[in-house]
């Protein structure tokens, strides 16, 4: 079942659903199921699993010559969704980027998605690569996440990059994207970044996953901006409970956003790790209750791999 109708049939009732990792190259499926199997009690409709693309290094072969090595550290995301679909019966949401894949690439990552009965993907253009300062497409990939929107939505209407399957099948995805309630580190604006975001839902887009925040008033204001720009979509919050103290500086630097004041006083109060996760929990239930209370569709938690903060503080609201 698509997002947007997994939304329609929850008539007004907020609901749960959580973003994995997959797990480090050489880990068992169970990894994945022991994660998820405390969070289905609150009965996701979906859960995302992110896609981490291929990184490569050089190896020196002598006669100053250098060979490229890709170095894939984690199992593919395809074969994870088709995992948890089979065992959990719910949507499983796959990432699908821009970096590291031609158009090509795409086509047919999207072909197995749709045999597989794969009815939603989250369309992002990706970070860059740890040896560029700025993100670079494939020679014959995508520069843009809404480029990437562009072409989905050609394959949901049957156009094909290959000849011999133009005029077969149509896709019908559901397509997802991304949106940054403190504004993309790239943009020069907010109103540029929504200028993009746009285009994204002009594209082909149905609905909208946030970056993580920590002030509801930024999600509040970054949504009546959206909603006064034409953007009707349902614009779902991305949510994570603080667990260490190192994230207090890890997370405005590798996500940019800014943590509220209030929450940074309380952190810095704490002893030890294990009373800080109990502030990032206490933080984010009071963040979701405020959420829920105003009727926000779908609350998404970033659990990183992790499931036991996410638990508590779902179990203080479904």
């Amino acid at each position: 079942m698509k997002v947007t109708e997994h939304i329609k049939q929850a008539n007004g009732n907020t609901q749960f659903s959580f973003e994995i990792l997959p797990p480090l190259k050489g880990q068992h499926i169970q990894s994945i199921f022991d994660n998820i199997d405390p969070l289905m009690e609150f009965k996701p409709p979906f859960i995302d699993v992110t896609y981490h693309r291929e990184e490569y290094t050089f190896k020196d072969v002598g006669n100053g010559l250098l060979k490229k090595q890709i170095v894939k550290k984690r199992p593919g995301t395809v074969g994870i969704c088709a995992a948890i679909q089979n065992k959990y019966g719910v949507d499983a949401i796959p990432h699908i980027l821009c970096g590291g894949f031609t158009k090509e690439d795409t086509e047919n990552f999207l072909i197995d998605l749709d045999f597989l009965g794969i009815e939603n993907v989250m369309a992002l253009r990706g970070d860059a690569v740890k040896t560029e300062t700025y993100f670079k497409p494939e020679k014959e990939g995508h520069a843009y996440a809404s480029e990437l929107v562009s072409q989905i939505s050609e394959l949901n209407n049957g156009n094909y990059l290959d000849e011999e399957l133009k005029n077969t099948s149509e896709m019908d995805f559901c397509i997802g994207v991304g949106a940054y309630p403190e504004k993309h580190m790239e943009a020069p604006s907010l109103d540029s970044d929504i200028h993009f975001l746009k285009k994204k839902i002009k594209n082909g887009a149905s609905y909208i996953v946030t970056q993580m925040f920590f002030d509801n008033e930024k999600y509040f204001k970054f949504v009546d901006k959206c909603r006064s720009e034409g953007i009707t979509v349902p614009i779902i919050p991305g949510l994570k409970p603080i667990a260490t103290k190192k994230q207090l500086n890890l997370i405005p630097h590798r996500f940019h956003v800014d943590l509220p004041e209030d929450l940074i006083i309380e952190i810095v109060k704490c002893k030890d790790n294990s009373q800080v996760r109990q502030v990032g929990i206490e933080w984010c239930i009071t963040q979701s209750k405020a959420l829920q209370k105003a009727g926000i569709p779908v609350l998404h938690y970033y659990s990183m791999g992790k499931s036991d903060n996410i638990k508590a503080v779902a179990s203080a609201l479904f």
